[in-house]
């Protein structure tokens, strides 16, 4: 039995605007087992991303704590990786200094980072492309750059908040395919951020359903279906079924 790597315990946040206080996430609770791809899904704008960043350290809560390893997460840390929609890369680096880049900045020896970068970017399958520079690549090609990188400092748990949101739907199912493969290859905890039914069924091994702002848990599901998955199965399509017909309405 896996242990627990990331806990939750009565999650909260609250941000003071102009306007008074915005109540986001709703004393929540989630453990996230080593190794585990676990999707939170729900409708737009509900807090996911929120809850995300707390979990990360990139927001503090204001209620409760998360802890990764039994640790205290209250600022960001180099045993966590994260990917955005829009990937932050470096516009005047190549592939090959994009993806090494973390390592550089903890002073790996230029040799090791070198080569550990280059393993990953094989392993997203971008050999090739090491001298290339964000501009002269896809959308797709840069998602799979910023993958790469976050796989490389090695991070304990790797957290994605909606990393295909904004690609076309054929190279979303494309990278779907390839993120199950690297993470099948080179296991780590993922959170992954979705509001896509189909996404978050293909791929997670848990899908927790997250209600309207301010989110708390609706439901959870264990996701039994063997990989890799098909979209038409008949199991597949019964939990698409049942999962967005407990699916809180954006308002």
């Amino acid at each position: 039995m896996s242990k627990d790597i990331i806990v939750c315990q009565n999650l909260g946040k609250t941000f003071d605007t102009a306007r008074g206080d915005v109540h986001v996430i709703d004393k929540i609770d989630i453990r996230v087992r080593e190794n585990e791809f676990l999707v939170l899904f729900g409708p737009g704008q509900c807090g996911k991303s929120t809850l995300i960043n707390c979990m990360a350290g990139l927001e503090r809560a204001t209620q409760g704590e998360v802890r990764i390893n039994d640790k205290i997460v209250d600022r960001p840390g180099p045993a966590r990786g994260v990917v955005y929609q829009r990937m932050a890369l470096f516009p005047w680096l190549t592939v090959m200094g994009n993806v090494s880049y973390g390592l550089k900045m903890k002073k790996v020896p230029k040799k090791e980072r070198l080569e550990r970068a280059q393993y990953y970017i094989n392993l997203v399958g971008l050999q090739g492309f090491e001298n290339s520079y964000p501009a002269q690549l896809s959308g797709g090609m840069q998602q799979r750059v910023g993958i790469a990188r976050a796989y490389c400092i090695e991070p304990e748990v790797l957290f994605m908040d909606e990393p295909f949101g904004h690609l076309d739907a054929q190279t979303r199912y494309l990278m779907q395919e390839d993120l199950m493969k690297i993470w099948e290859h080179e296991k780590r905890t993922i959170v992954f951020v979705t509001n896509n039914i189909e996404e978050a069924i293909y791929l997670a091994d848990r899908v927790v359903v997250m209600t309207n702002c301010p989110t708390k848990i609706k439901r959870e599901y264990e996701i039994n279906l063997p990989r890799p998955r098909d979209y038409v199965d008949k199991e597949f399509l019964k939990l698409r079924e049942e999962i967005s017909s407990i699916v809180d309405k954006t308002v």
